[in-house]
């Protein structure tokens, strides 16, 4: 009788989370504290809550609720989402429906791919998150495919190609649902393919537009590669993008171009490095944005696009935020493109600033060599001043919140040729650190504006966790060693930590639930960091996934 009753229940709990959501329910999820509706807590990616109950007073007795194993010991880097009390949360290789106040497991949905699939894969076998949308959960598989499953039963209603993998595509990224579209990017740019944003009908799949990434030569900007060079030319689009429903515009970050060799493509190299304001209809770019033109860093610019109204110069103004991984903390209007404040967030010497009327770089002789095929030793690294992590922006503060990287790189360009399905770098990775003394890392928090920290929390190991500021004045992050942790949004301090049993690289996110505040986080060793660091002190971290929720002690 007992286990018909659980069964009952957990058949009822599934058919209450059929609920269609809506578009409506979609623009409104910044401001949804029942749910977490949006990868990025909000269509304005702030990963900011008004929730107050966890606050600086209580969060010393936040304990675990409960946690769920994902039965797989790859990296895990999924941010859940959480509707009408189910969690939805992804592994690469399974989407999972939660129970989420017990973590009971509603229905678990594998997703198969080929054995040779991770070949192709750069950086990480992983999957950062789904999209939620009329009673269908979409996400993107390994092998380059975007799936619509049924919410209620995780049943697969469609499946659609994105690429081939034999070229060297791949995704990992969470899908955007965006004026009634299903908005996916791509990886792949380290294997020499040509990126691009797709379109999907959320009903039947169908594909609506392609706008590739890397212009052809009839198209605008594609004068900005010589010869055939942009057939090659990378550009992957592989964090998902922020949207404005009032100016109906998604805001999506372009990667590096390949390869990493610059002489081997001369030229701007557009829209490489970049933010794109697009039509979600469409797929139509409005305007664009260029960090860093020709680059031979990997200062890719596919993070996070934060959407924000701020003051400039006394005036209201829509801003888009991006802590480049090139060094320096961009401000935009985000209606068309003007750059309002550009200054460096860590230490760059690859620049000396950025040209606030051209809004290009002003390079310095590291650049120069560097194209020239001298080594160079630059800052950032090529992991850059913050890697794929998400920040979080607390409007009550005005700041903020990344995990930042304190170490350079060592770069030398080598002679490259193209070869389907291999990397395609130019770059010699045999020695490719400069790790100075002191940490490797901080949690900063930033003033967009000037690009100052009002503090910084240093860890000698860096940060890959995203990040998730409240209103009660919490800041939540996570270490690569397993301890999850919670900071003073004034001042840094450490307020309490917990030891989760895997490094954490996951997207923290919270919400209220019959008038308890809950914060769940996944669990998960395995990412970038670990597989081309060396550092031998993460060597004793298990990997093994998992999601951690937590509560204050009642």
């Amino acid at each position: 009788m007992k286990r018909f009753a659980m069964a009952a229940s957990l058949v009822l709990l599934a058919s209450t989370c059929a609920n269609a959501q809506t578009t409506e329910q979609l623009v409104k999820g910044a401001t949804d504290t029942s749910n977490v509706l949006n990868y990025g807590m909000g269509y304005n990616l702030q990963r900011f809550s008004t929730l107050n109950q966890i606050n600086k007073d209580t969060v010393k007795n936040l304990v675990p609720v409960w946690n769920y194993s994902f039965n797989d010991d790859r990296s895990e880097e999924s941010q859940p989402l959480v509707y009408q009390g189910v969690i939805y949360v992804t592994s690469h290789n399974a989407t999972m429906a939660v129970d989420a106040k017990t973590g009971k497991q509603i229905w678990k949905a594998k997703v198969e791919y080929p054995a040779e699939t991770p070949r192709i894969v750069c950086c990480g076998i992983i999957n950062r998150g789904a999209a939620l949308y009329e009673g269908k959960v979409f996400r993107t598989t390994l092998d380059a495919h975007v799936i619509a499953l049924d919410a209620k039963n995780g049943k697969e209603l469609w499946r659609q190609k994105a690429a081939d993998i034999k070229e060297g595509y791949s995704m990992t990224v969470a899908p955007l649902v965006a004026d009634g579209v299903v908005i996916t990017g791509i990886s792949g740019a380290e294997f020499g393919t040509r990126g691009f944003i797709d379109g999907w009908d959320p009903a039947t799949g169908k594909h609506l537009w392609r706008t590739h990434s890397i212009p052809s030569p009839d198209e605008p900007g594609g004068d900005s590669w010589k010869g055939d060079t942009w057939k090659l030319g990378g550009g992957s689009t592989w964090i998902t993008g922020s949207y404005d429903a009032e100016l109906n515009t998604v805001y999506w970050g372009i990667g590096n171009p390949g390869p990493f060799n610059s002489a081997v493509r001369p030229g701007d190299n557009l829209y490489t490095c970049s933010v794109l304001a697009m039509d979600p209809k469409t797929g139509k770019i409005k305007w664009h944005y260029q960090f860093s033109p020709n680059n031979p860093f990997d200062y890719d610019a596919v993070a996070e696009m934060v959407l924000a109204d701020v003051n400039v110069e006394g005036k209201p103004t829509k801003a888009l935020m991006n802590a480049n991984r090139n060094g320096f903390f961009y401000v935009l209007d985000r209606t068309n493109g003007k750059l309002l404040a550009a200054n460096p967030y860590v230490k760059v010497n690859w620049a000396t600033g950025i040209d606030m009327k051209t809004g290009r770089p002003i390079e310095t002789d590291i650049s120069r060599d560097a194209r020239e095929g001298k080594k160079v030793t630059v800052y950032p690294s090529i992991l850059g001043g913050k890697n794929w992590e998400p920040m979080s922006f607390n409007p009550q503060t005005g700041l903020a919140y990344a995990n930042t990287l304190n170490f350079g790189g060592k770069y030398k360009a080598e002679p490259v040729t193209f070869k389907q399905g291999e990397w395609y770098l130019g770059m010699d990775l045999t020695d490719p650190w400069q790790f100075d003394d002191g940490p490797r890392g901080y949690l900063k928090a930033i003033d967009p504006m000037t690009g100052k920290a009002k503090w910084e929390a240093p860890s000698d190991i860096p940060r890959f966790s995203g990040v998730l500021s409240t209103a009660g004045g919490v800041v939540f992050s996570g270490q690569l060693t397993g301890e999850f942790e919670a900071f003073d949004a004034d001042t840094g301090k450490k307020l309490w930590q917990f030891q989760t049993g895997s490094g954490i690289e996951g997207q923290p996110v919270t919400w209220q639930q019959d008038g308890v505040q809950y914060v769940a986080v996944t669990s998960g060793y395995g990412g970038v960091y670990s597989l081309f660091s060396g550092d031998e002190r993460l060597a004793s971290v298990p990997p093994g996934g998992s999601l951690w929720v937590f509560a204050v002690k009642q």
